[in-house]
Formats: C-alpha cells, sequence, structure tokens
C-alpha cells in the first residue's frame, strides 16, 4: 500500500476566509457565532448561527478571489465555498500547474451533507407561486453535491476520480479517508479532498430546531450558545463553510520537494445501526471506528497526543463520545488532550471532519491545542479528561485522532502523523 500525505490546506470557516485567518482566530479563542443575518429569522425557535462573514469583515470570506462572477450566481453558497477552500488548497501544495498526464491521476472527492438547501427551497417557491417556465435552468447543477467535485475538477483540469461523498455530519472525514484509499490503492496519485455546507436557511434552521438538534436557550448570547461538555449544552449551532487538503502519494510529494503538513495513517469507519438521529446509548459505533482507525495507524493509543472530538454540545452525543473515547484509550486518556472547536465555529455538518481535519493538523504543525470555548461547568463525565477549557494549550502533538459522527449512525475516524 503507497503511503498518502497532506501538501495543501484550504479553509473557508465562521471565523475567517482562508486557513491562516482562521487558524489565529480559533486559538486566539474568538467564536464566530451570532444573531442570524442571511434572512430574517424572527419567527424561527433558534435565531443564531456560525455564518461565513461577508468581504468587508475583519475576517470575512471573498468569494471574487477564486470563483468566476457567473458561477457565483448559478449555484448554492456550498459550492462557492468548495472551489474556493480547494483553490487555496491546490496553490499551498504548489499544484496549480500540472502536466496533463499528471492531471490524468489527479481527483476530486469533496462531499457535502446536505448540498444546496438554500436554493432547493427558494427556488420550490418559483415553482409554486410563478410556475415551472420560470424555474432556473442551473437549478440542478446548482444544488447538486456532487456538482463542488465537478466544478473543481473543470475549473483545474483534473481527470482523476471524481467523487462526491454524503454521509450526513461525517462526510467531510469519510471524503479525506476514501480520496486516502485511493491513493494507497493507485487509483490516483492526488486528490482533493473534504466537506462543504451552507445551510442556513428558513428551512434548514426550522428543520433542525424541529428535530431538537439546535440550540434555542442562548438566542441573546450567541457566542456562549455552543458548549460542548457543559452541563448547560442544549443543542449544536449551524455553522457552514467548507474544508479541503490535497492528499498526495508520499514519494511523489518528497520528489518534487513538497511541503508536507502529515500522514494520513489511519482510517476507521462503522455504522451504529440503531436510530437515524439519536447515536448508540452505548457509543459502540464511534469506538469501533476509532478503534479501526487505531489499528490501521499501527500507533500504539499512548502515540496521540490530540483528539479533536465530534463534540456538537448536544446533551446526549457529547457524553457517549466521551464514554467511547474513555472506553478505547483506558489509562492513556490522562496524557492525551481532547476539544471541541465547533465551540468556537458551530457545526459545519458536511463540511465538519475535514475543516477539523485541517486544525488537527495546524496543532501538530504549531505545537499547540485549540480550546473548548464556554465549558464553565464540566459534566460528570468530563472528570480525568484534558478538554483544553476555555484558552488554547501548548503542548507536543505528533499524531491525532479526528472523529465525526452523522445521523443515521454514520461514523468516521481519522489519525494523522508529522513527519
Amino acid at each position: 500500500m503507497r503511503r498518502v500525505v497532506v501538501t495543501g490546506l484550504g479553509l473557508v470557516t465562521p471565523l475567517g476566509g482562508d486557513v491562516e485567518t482562521t487558524w489565529a482566530n480559533i486559538i486566539a479563542g474568538k467564536s464566530g457565532a451570532g444573531p442570524i443575518t442571511i434572512f430574517d429569522a424572527s419567527n424561527q425557535k433558534c435565531r443564531i448561527a456560525c455564518e461565513v462573514k461577508p468581504a468587508d469583515h475583519p475576517y470575512g470570506f471573498d468569494p471574487n478571489k477564486r470563483v468566476d462572477h457567473k458561477v457565483q450566481r448559478q449555484v448554492d453558497p456550498f459550492i462557492v465555498y468548495g472551489i474556493d477552500a480547494a483553490g487555496q488548497a491546490l496553490e499551498d501544495a504548489g499544484l496549480l500547474e500540472m502536466t496533463e498526464a499528471e492531471r490524468f491521476r489527479a481527483g476530486c472527492s469533496i462531499g457535502s451533507g446536505i448540498g444546496g438547501l438554500p436554493g432547493i427551497a427558494s427556488e420550490s417557491l418559483v415553482c409554486e407561486n410563478k410556475g415551472p417556465s420560470r424555474v432556473s435552468p442551473h437549478f440542478v447543477h446548482g444544488r447538486l453535491i456532487n456538482l463542488i467535485s465537478g466544478q473543481v475538477s473543470i475549473k483545474y483540469g483534473l481527470m482523476g476520480p471524481n467523487h462526491a461523498v454524503v454521509t450526513a455530519c461525517s462526510t467531510g472525514a469519510h471524503s479525506i479517508g476514501d480520496a486516502a484509499r485511493m491513493i494507497a490503492m493507485d487509483d490516483a496519485d492526488v486528490m482533493l479532498a473534504g466537506g462543504a455546507e451552507s445551510a442556513i436557511c428558513p428551512l434548514g434552521i426550522a428543520g433542525f430546531a424541529q428535530a431538537r438538534a439546535l440550540s434555542m436557550g442562548f438566542n441573546d448570547t450567541p457566542e456562549k450558545a455552543s458548549r460542548p461538555y457543559d452541563v448547560d449544552r442544549d443543542g449544536f449551532v449551524m455553522g457552514e463553510g467548507a474544508g479541503v487538503v490535497v492528499l498526495e502519494e508520499y514519494e511523489r510529494a518528497k520528489a518534487r520537494g513538497a511541503k508536507i503538513y502529515a500522514e494520513v495513517i489511519g482510517y476507521g469507519l462503522s455504522g451504529d445501526a440503531y436510530h437515524v438521529t439519536a447515536p448508540h446509548p452505548e457509543g459502540s459505533g464511534a469506538f469501533r471506528s476509532m478503534e479501526m482507525a487505531m489499528r490501521k495507524s499501527g500507533l500504539a493509543l499512548s502515540d496521540i497526543d490530540y483528539i479533536n472530538a465530534h463534540g456538537t454540545s448536544t446533551p446526549l452525543g457529547d457524553e457517549l463520545e466521551l464514554g467511547a473515547v474513555r472506553r478505547l484509550f483506558g489509562d492513556a486518556i490522562g496524557d492525551l488532550s481532547m476539544s471541541s472547536t465547533k465551540s468556537a465555529i458551530g457545526h459545519l455538518l458536511g463540511g465538519a471532519g475535514a475543516v477539523e481535519s485541517i486544525f488537527c493538523i495546524l496543532a501538530m504543525r504549531d505545537q499547540i491545542v485549540p480550546p473548548t470555548l464556554n465549558l464553565d461547568n464540566p459534566s460528570a463525565g468530563c472528570e480525568g479528561v484534558d478538554l483544553v477549557p476555555h484558552v488554547a494549550k501548548k503542548r507536543p502533538v505528533k499524531a491525532v485522532l479526528n472523529n465525526s459522527f452523522g445521523f443515521g449512525g454514520t461514523n468516521a475516524s481519522l489519525v494523522m502523523r508529522a513527519l
């Protein structure tokens, strides 16, 4: 099996339109949460979200840098975010210029959990109120989840695997794991991999609120709403954005003198086979996903220095993940740090696993782990676990584990190490 390394990073998040801005704000303990501005949310049960900020904001996102105006008009924001993050990652990897032979061996694996929900909702009203002939001819291909990979492959001429994962909140991690396997199995030499999401719209907020998944008790203090592991947590805060990495076969990357951030050494995936929204009550799916990733990595449990947890701030999910981590790591849990960056940027759904994998990589690069914000009153299950409350922590970080778990009982875990 061929080795797989990360050579490029790209981010669009509620805390920045690029990698370094986002990371600086994460480490500084800033929150991307605020009142919803994308639409009038006054009649919603949940009126807060972690939105991507406009270009004129101190850490806003400018779509005009990498996405053609024509494309912006035709597609939903999740595709715009994905195209931009992919472009950032290619630039960072120094792979904007490839030969035709290289582009035949370069592909995309960029997915989304929900895709173009805002456009589906709005265009359905057009069809209902104005008639079928008024529906946009770009409606279908502007909403489809695989059109991030499609648009990116067209823009950069990537003719290798063109793949899109759809596994709810595990999408980003599964996309990276699947792409790493494609390279390991010699189906490609280079893969852009990750996830994107933008479901902050009336229908999206209402749907998750009705499912009792969103925080609804902090509408007046949105920056306090995402509080993983805290006894006062009452649901997640919806976020949006994208994370994309460049994965590359190790010998190829080394031969061209590429900057190598990390090696992907473990990928685990499992199904709860239990309930469409609730995790297994014993956390067995999460446990088996992590166990598989660790077994594939060849590392000892004591080698893991940092876990970026799924940690969504839901009353049930946080405790079950903690229990699964405690069960797997045993005594080794006392030597590692674990935090939830969803406390700062909210839950990016299908983009979460990719964005958080990038945070894991940056933790290894800078030897610092990001904090869990709002952890004022830890639940009883937190005892003995370093959840990095409030403030980032300097510490050695040589190997990391990233968890992502989604509706339908779909679980993904990734293990990466510094080289």
